[in-house]
């Protein structure tokens, strides 16, 4: 069962909306395009606190996709899967706390470094990089790395069917065993949806996953300043050129985005005064998408004012 409840009007808004942003030259986006858009009628930080986990995922607000359930290649979008892993790990007392570890944590999302996701993903996994391996070690190297799937797989959540995240992020691409492990037409490069996205973030914010308190740590990362100076003192601030640069002056934004030379994604939670708290996903493929710095701040930008509140003015 789905996380949220289709909602005819918010469908036919995404539809305008795909419609218009083809019309304003985009040609062929419809295609190209996955959107997961979920309204809520109150803030969602901590709200499975409220009755716990089964009763919160049972709420379903009304919701919205346009491909959603489409599996693409998420560039560092994965991180927020790696990130909800390693809290997991620490949970059940599979990975010791560290404050190397925490620095990588913060590192990877707060600054979307692949460096720190690479050591990320080798505690996960209990792997290294290194030069290709014989036969028999690299099925057991290789097995190593399916253990995030596996958790995923755990989670029965059909928004995750058909998602990996086995493979490390890359600024020039995997080398050795790393690159015989992407399988020779790059088969098995992570992937995952866009739905997905959505609900692993919901969970994070609403506290509906591995602890509270592990939910707080993460919030905390995924928290992003929206404040210009903050932006400009950092260039790579996931909000310019993502979902968090079309929305309302002094919103609240918690994300995580991707971008390289042929997909630029972002999935956020967003509350603003005189509008609904929303989560919107959106990943798009493609150079041109890539490419295109106003893609993601325009569909932000409409969706929020689909999620004005009545009397708070035309803004």
């Amino acid at each position: 069962m789905a996380f949220y409840s289709p909602d005819p009007a918010m469908a036919q808004v995404l539809a305008d909306l795909v419609g218009l942003l083809e019309l304003q030259g985009r040609l062929g986006l419809a295609q190209q395009l996955s959107i997961t858009w979920v309204r809520f009628d109150r803030s969602q930080i901590g709200a499975a606190l409220d009755g716990g986990s089964e009763a919160f995922w049972q709420r379903r607000p009304p919701g919205a996709g346009w491909g959603g359930d489409r599996q693409r290649y998420p560039a560092s979008v994965v991180k927020l899967v790696y990130l909800i892993a390693a809290e997991a790990w620490l949970q059940e007392g599979l990975l010791e706390p560290d404050q190397e570890l925490q620095r990588a944590l913060e590192d990877m999302i707060r600054d979307s470094s692949n460096d720190a996701t690479g050591l990320v993903v080798d505690l996960l996994s209990g792997t290294t990089s290194g030069p290709a391996l014989p036969p028999e070690r690299m099925r057991a190297w290789t097995a190593q790395r399916q253990l995030v799937n596996q958790w995923l797989t755990a989670m029965a959540w059909s928004e995750l069917q058909g998602c990996n995240a086995c493979q490390k992020t890359w600024g020039e691409g995997p080398y050795g065993r790393e690159r015989v492990f992407y399988g020779s037409e790059l088969e098995n490069r992570n992937s995952l949806s866009s739905d997905a996205a959505s609900r692993l973030l919901l969970a994070v914010i609403a506290s509906a996953l591995v602890s509270p308190p592990a939910c707080g740590r993460m919030r905390q990362i995924l928290w992003r300043p929206l404040d210009p100076a903050s932006r400009t003192a950092d260039p790579e601030n996931q909000v310019d050129g993502f979902l968090g640069a079309g929305l309302p002056e002094g919103a609240s934004l918690w994300s995580k985005a991707g971008w390289m030379s042929q997909a630029r994604h972002d999935v956020a939670y967003v509350e603003a005064e005189g509008h609904s708290p929303f989560l919107l996903a959106v990943f798009s493929e493609g150079a041109a998408q890539a490419a295109d710095a106003t893609l993601l701040p325009d569909i932000a930008a409409h969706l929020a004012h689909a999620c004005r509140l009545s009397g708070t003015g035309t803004g």
